[in-house]
């Protein structure tokens, strides 16, 4: 429950702290443009940022950092949108009809769609966290490796078998993805598919090659184009369809909901965070859709989707930081530094004895979900402007930003390396028909179940019969199998009724 003695002390705070106000707009403006660069992660923003918390008070240094976090929730979807790049590894599912949405010339929708959805889902997630933030905290505490390797699987499986027209080969997509996350040397000290390379020991360059399969191997598709959306026409930026995209998302109010949902609770769990939940809201919205086959092809649903679910991942994640202390992911990570920096200590005691500070934040956040929503609105005008330019110069151009960003994720050749290994290993996956998205789901997870399920066998010493005492993890066995059972005779389903058409049209 809210204590209102404790909100209106937060009230109060805010009220007489106007330096933590003053770092607002400018926190945003570096998450969204740190947010929209490829290989330039929001945690590296915030970690370069860090020190100059220091010399702030406390309040002001956390709500500095949440803005550039709040920002970066909106900035990683604007080069999915319009190069099928995305700027962060929680705007994969964005690129999936976002991009298809901007080369038909409906890149004002998309971005005022995602722009929409990103600061709702924000908001969502933040009145959930207000209301729940104790028992979530409880129910983050009893997941185990176990519910984690599970929940990993599933999104997975479930991208798998929805990615691509046949199951099989997203199915196969996803696991040579996963099989890709495990190269290198793995908690337990064995040391897998390396071939003697010494930069492959701590495993394949996620970043890297996450560009190189969605984004460059695309780029080589667009070499005989000579711009991004053919229609001269729908090349222009215009306000009114960005405030159709916001409409747009307005329409689909229970798709909002359920990814704000699913980003709260993902974000929640350490160490899973928005990866996956933008991919598994995408999933579960395509296949309780009337029309599926739209997904992938500028369904605005998809964009929706995957970003309210990203974006409310940031409460989810917040939830876990401040009610356990213990960090969801890169960027809660610096928050908790910066309460170290300041010699506080997140967790229980934390929340016990500081519950107008706690207050005050998730107050400034609901603030910067509405400031996000007017700054991240001229920050649409500025970027959509790629539309115009010719591909001859906007092809190349990203590609140096790409291998930019690439060698800037660890200072070496491997970055630059991994990029171009993996744009043909996508260019020739989606030639023959094999889902990409499946790949790169599988290499963002790969590390994470293996690792969770070496701990899985070290806390049930090798005993099948300790999943018979999870009742989480078989709950959510029971949803996978019934997922990919619902899927693929849905599949089957659509299958049959395309052949009787056609046997119905050759017949007339």
């Amino acid at each position: 429950m809210i204590d209102l003695v404790a909100s209106s002390a937060a009230f109060q705070l805010l009220i007489s702290s106007p330096e933590a106000w003053m770092w607002v707009v400018p926190g945003i403006v570096i998450g969204l443009v740190f947010g929209a660069m490829p290989g330039i992660s929001i945690t590296m923003a915030m970690a370069i940022f860090l020190p100059a918390t220091l010399y702030m008070d406390f309040l002001p240094a956390i709500i500095f950092l949440t803005a550039m976090y709040t920002g970066a929730g909106f900035g990683g979807s604007v080069p999915a949108i319009l190069m099928n790049i995305p700027g962060t590894s929680s705007a994969v599912a964005t690129t999936f009809d976002g991009y298809p949405m901007a080369r038909d010339g409906r890149h004002n929708e998309a971005m005022g769609v995602a722009l929409t959805s990103s600061v709702f889902g924000m908001l969502l997630s933040y009145t959930v966290l207000f209301l729940i933030i104790a028992p979530l905290a409880d129910i983050v505490l009893g997941i185990g490796p176990l519910e984690m390797l599970v929940i990993a699987l599933w999104g997975i499986l479930l991208l798998g078998s929805l990615a691509g027209k046949y199951m099989t080969r997203g199915i196969l997509a996803g696991v040579f993805g996963l099989l890709l996350g495990t190269v290198g040397m793995n908690t337990a000290g064995y040391m897998r598919g390396t071939m003697g390379v010494p930069w492959l020991l701590d495993g394949i360059p996620v970043v890297p090659a996450m560009m190189g399969l969605l984004a460059a191997s695309q780029l080589f598709n667009l070499v005989n184009a000579k711009f991004l959306v053919e229609d001269e026409s729908k090349r222009r930026i215009s306000g009114r369809k960005i405030l159709y995209g916001f409409k747009q998302a307005f329409r689909h109010p229970l798709v909002i909901l359920r990814g704000s949902f699913i980003g709260v609770f993902i974000g929640a769990i350490p160490g899973v965070g928005s990866s996956i939940s933008n991919l598994l809201s995408y999933a579960y919205t395509k296949r309780g859709d009337d029309d599926p086959e739209s997904f992938g092809k500028g369904n605005p649903k998809g964009v929706v989707a995957a970003e309210s679910a990203n974006s409310s991942s940031e409460g989810g994640a917040m939830a876990t930081m401040l009610a356990l202390g213990i960090p969801g992911g890169g960027a809660t990570a610096i928050l908790l530094a910066a309460f170290a920096m300041h010699n506080v200590v997140g967790g229980p005691s934390f929340i016990a004895n500081n519950q107008d500070i706690v207050y005050a934040i998730l107050f400034a956040n609901f603030a910067q979900g509405f400031l996000l929503l007017l700054v991240g609105l001229g920050f649409v005008f500025v970027a959509s402007s790629v539309v115009r330019v010719p591909l001859r110069y906007l092809v190349p151009t990203v590609l140096v930003v790409a291998c930019f960003g690439a060698y800037a994720v660890d200072g070496t050749i491997a970055g630059p390396i991994t990029l171009f290994v993996f744009s043909v290993i996508g260019w020739l996956m989606a030639r023959y028909g094999y889902p990409v998205a499946a790949v790169v789901v599988g290499l963002l997870l790969g590390g994470l179940v293996e690792t969770q399920l070496l701990r899985s066998n070290q806390v049930s010493g090798g005993d099948f019969t300790y999943l018979l005492e999870r009742p989480a993890a078989i709950a959510i066995i029971v949803v996978i199998v019934a997922s990919m059972s619902f899927t693929a005779g849905a599949k089957q389903r659509r299958k049959r009724r395309v052949m009787m058409n056609e046997r119905a049209q050759n017949g007339a």
